[in-house]
């Protein structure tokens, strides 16, 4: 059974910092391209980073600079190191593992919150 767990989101000031954390069971964790997304209320689902299993690298142009995503191939575990955060960057985050070829997995989704 594949499952995707989400940590650290929260409630966070503007200007502050975030790390969250997906842990992967039940897959080959090296193999597969891990992305996190968000969507904030009203709005679609898009896509924040994401890191190949080469760990090649992608960022939506709004974070570019602020957030870094990496990952632990020991640990099965992706990251996203969100700082400089942003009242528009609250939303809830999924976690993503998408094979080269077949169907992708879904985390649960945590809430990050970014206000005064």
């Amino acid at each position: 059974q594949v499952q995707l767990a989400e940590s650290g989101g929260g409630l966070v000031q503007p200007g502050g910092s975030l790390r969250l954390s997906c842990a992967a069971s039940g897959i080959s964790f090296s193999i597969y391209h891990m992305g996190w997304y968000r969507q904030a209320p009203g709005k679609q689902r898009e896509l924040v980073a994401r890191i190949s299993s080469g760990r090649n690298i992608n960022y939506v142009d709004s974070v570019k600079g602020r957030f870094t995503i990496s990952r632990d191939n020991a640990k099965n575990t992706v990251y996203l190191q969100m700082n400089s955060l942003k009242p528009e960057d609250t939303a809830v985050y999924y976690c993503n593992a998408a094979p080269s070829y077949g169907s992708s997995y879904w985390g649960q989704g945590i809430l990050v919150t970014v206000s005064s």
